[in-house]
């Protein structure tokens, strides 16, 4: 094994880095993968006024990556400035929280210069452009050039100065998803600037793999369409609109209904002031919003944007700036819940599109051996002929003379059941109207313009459990005390942690206090959960805080309970339910928030429009 050079006997003398290897040094935080470089490219063209940027990759970003934009450019004399470490345009250095754009630290173009070859050209507006060059730091003279407006920054061969740094680099088609996954985060947080992203891997014009023509509008109006352009039309369509604002925070931005959840986190999208960010707290704080609504193993879809003076955010916490540190987390984090919280219980028994166009997919049409089913025309009856065909069709009209044939219909079975119209005509009920029950589990409704199936036990078992939480949020939630305190030893920082928290654990009925030191008194538990190992929900708790910032045990574990109370206690499959039944709870479930979906995030309905079924069918 080698020896430092204490051991064997050299004195180690302080010496001063070059700047070149400080730079190397630095690109290490700042410029991770290709897909960082883009990030910090990118911003500073935002920062610069842009309207209009093109991204151009080869090899995943490995070979080559430029930007160009239509930003207020660089100056000539400022060009070996903006390639010196911390020199920037955005700051003054006075107050580092008072931070209004993207870029301020003065990090990244020298440090992509230390580890690439980066070639500038710049000019503004009444004035001569200009290059400048700097390969493994070595920079060179600025150079006259031909640019009519804006800024490119053309970086090739990324890491060629620090080749171990290319051992880590993943596959071409990887890295250039990341970049992929990177400009579109910008371009959701920018919906009035146009981004293009081409691979240019081979020469030639290249293929455009992204992207988002500037969208105009008011806020909401242009941010809806960046959302559908980035994440998809289905995303749009079943997106929530957010607005709100506490104390000088605003949250506004889309998030998703239930039923239009993910098997993992990949559709969520934070952003402070602008800022695209992964923060641990602000990522809890949508999985606590959702926390009733969807099963562990699925996950909501939302971008949501926090704007706030900036004195109220830290940006400066790590130089690649993806992670902030608010003054008052706990006001960000509890807007963000009752944001979304209201919002989904605005939605009322709304269930997301996906559902129908599953349902529609899964459909199989019987073609033939002939070719394509034939597409025929066929006039569609009017509201009143359609009354009339629906009486003739209840159950217990007796007879009816057929012109065509002279047969009579026979009288309805006395066991089947009568459906009654409700007051209201169908028009006016979003469920629409009961028309039957198939399977003994599955409503079918009419409704203005198609129909409904309903899943009569899962629609019915939210309806119960939605009553229970009313319930429990009136009464409170009873709490047991221990004839004996249990008492639990822990660390000073994870009893610290425990009793900032132990207000929350007392609204649901686990009372904590300290006990001298560093341990803990466990007087009280939910009296709804029984008897309980408290040593063991309490330290489950505090690696739940731990990993992220929050705790969601003891509220999962008692909603838990209602929520096999409410299966227990709904209408159960294969009963069959008389016609005012079933209206009964098409009328509660659009009176009850969150009846779109069961307790586990799955739909109760499937919605059906008439022109589908029509298309199904070979009817235009």
């Amino acid at each position: 094994m080698a020896k430092n050079s204490v051991s064997s006997g050299a004195i180690p003398r302080i010496h001063q880095l070059d700047d070149a290897a400080v730079n190397r040094i630095a690109a290490g935080e700042v410029v991770e993968r290709p897909a960082s470089a883009v990030k910090e490219l990118v911003e500073n063209s935002i920062d610069a006024g842009a309207t209009k940027i093109t991204i151009d990759i080869a090899d995943g970003g490995k070979t080559l990556i430029r930007v160009t934009d239509d930003g207020y450019g660089m100056a000539a004399d400022d060009l070996p400035l903006a390639l010196s470490r911390h020199a920037t345009s955005k700051i003054d250095g006075s107050d580092l929280l008072n931070i209004h754009t993207f870029g301020f630290r003065g990090e990244a173009l020298p440090s992509l210069g230390a580890v690439g070859r980066m070639t500038i050209t710049s000019r503004v507006s009444g004035g001569e452009a200009a290059s400048i060059r700097v390969a493994g730091g070595k920079m060179e003279d600025v150079k006259p050039a031909a640019l009519r407006a804006g800024t490119v920054v053309e970086l090739r061969d990324l890491f060629f100065a620090t080749p171990a740094r290319l051992k880590f680099m993943r596959t071409d088609r990887a890295e250039a998803q990341a970049i992929t996954d990177t400009v579109k985060r910008l371009a959701m947080a920018e919906p009035s600037v146009s981004f293009t992203l081409r691979d240019v891997s081979g020469g030639d014009e290249g293929r455009v793999t992204f992207r988002a023509d500037r969208e105009n509008g008011d806020l909401f109006d242009a941010l809806h369409a960046r959302l559908a352009r980035v994440l998809g039309r289905e995303f749009a369509e079943n997106a929530l609109q957010i607005d709100a604002a506490r104390e000088g925070i605003r949250l506004y931005g889309y998030a998703a209904l239930p039923t239009y959840s993910r098997g993992a986190a990949v559709t969520q999208y934070l952003f402070v002031n602008g800022r695209p960010v992964r923060d641990k707290m602000l990522t809890g704080a949508l999985r606590a919003a959702y926390f009733d609504f969807l099963s562990r193993d699925r996950h909501p879809a939302a971008a949501l944007f926090i704007d706030c003076d900036p004195t109220l955010v830290d940006v400066n916490v790590h130089p690649a700036k993806s992670e902030v540190r608010f003054r008052d987390p706990g006001l960000a984090r509890g807007l963000l819940v009752s944001a979304l919280k209201h919002a989904l219980a605005d939605a009322g028994h709304r269930a997301s599109s996906t559902v129908s166009n599953a349902t529609l997919g899964a459909m199989r049409v019987e073609t033939g051996t002939s070719g394509p089913a034939r597409v025929y025309q066929m006039d569609r009856p009017s509201k009143a002929a359609r009354q009339a065909a629906y009486q003739a069709q209840a159950p217990g009209f007796v007879e009816i003379a057929n012109e065509y044939s002279g047969s009579t219909v026979e009288p309805a079975p006395t066991t089947a059941p009568v459906l009654e119209e409700p007051e209201a005509p169908a028009d006016d009920l979003p469920l629409g109207i009961a028309r039957g029950q198939v399977h003994e589990n599955y409503i079918i409704a009419q409704t203005a313009d198609g129909m409904v199936i309903v899943d009569q036990h899962a629609a019915h078992e939210r309806l119960v459990y939605e009553k229970l939480k009313k319930q429990m949020a009136e009464s409170g939630i009873a709490a047991q005390a221990l004839l004996i305190p249990e008492i639990i030893e822990l660390s000073e920082e994870n009893c610290a942690q425990l009793m900032e928290f132990s207000d929350a654990l007392s609204g649901l009925g686990l009372t904590v206090e300290q006990f001298g030191g560093s341990a803990i008194a466990v007087r009280e538990t939910p009296a709804v959960l029984g008897e309980v190992d408290a040593r063991a929900m309490i330290l489950d708790i505090l690696d739940e805080l731990t990993d992220q910032g929050d705790s969601q045990m003891v509220q999962a574990r008692i909603e838990a309970i209602l929520s096999r109370v409410a299966c227990h206690g709904s209408v159960r499959s294969g009963r069959r339910m008389r016609g005012e039944e079933m209206n009964a709870l098409l009328r509660e479930m659009e009176a009850t928030p969150h009846s779109g979906q069961c307790n586990h995030g799955r739909p109760t309905y499937v919605e059906l429009k008439l022109s589908d079924i029509e298309r199904l069918f070979g009817r235009t």
